[in-house]
């Protein structure tokens, strides 16, 4: 009768030991899934967006040279290449170099940017206009 009830003592020690691992894990996942969907992706994007977002609307030339060559510097970075965060300028071509050139923008004439196409939350392509001539 005394082995008995050891090996019974022993059986609920073991599958109290499985429920403490089974209950163990389960809590880590958790955990594990809160990490991975803190919104650290969406704080990214925000952060990489806003270099460009910021000069949205009617700007100077010389403001429109500076969102270039932000585009260009962007552009240039692995990081962004690696992950396919290039951005586009609609109708502008690039240079033998790779990058945009600011030249046939005029300082004294304001223009419209817009941004045009996200790709995965981030900015992709941008518009440039001219609208000084629409007045």
């Amino acid at each position: 009768m005394e082995n008995a009830s050891k090996a019974l003592i022993i059986a609920g020690a073991i599958l109290l030991a499985i429920l403490l691992i089974s209950l163990g894990i389960l809590i880590f996942n958790q955990a594990q899934d809160t990490v991975s969907n803190s919104g650290m992706g969406q704080a990214e994007a925000q952060s990489f967006n806003s270099k460009f977002t910021k000069y949205e609307g009617t700007i100077k030339g010389s403001v429109v040279k500076s969102l270039i060559q932000e585009i260009n510097a962007s552009n240039a970075d692995d990081n962004n290449k690696n992950a396919s965060r290039t951005i586009k300028i609609t109708g502008e071509t690039k240079t033998t170099g790779g990058s945009y050139s600011s030249s046939k923008y005029d300082t004294s004439k304001s223009y419209k940017v817009e941004i045009v196409e996200y790709k995965d939350g981030y900015v992709s392509e941008i518009t440039i206009s001219d609208v000084s001539s629409k007045n």
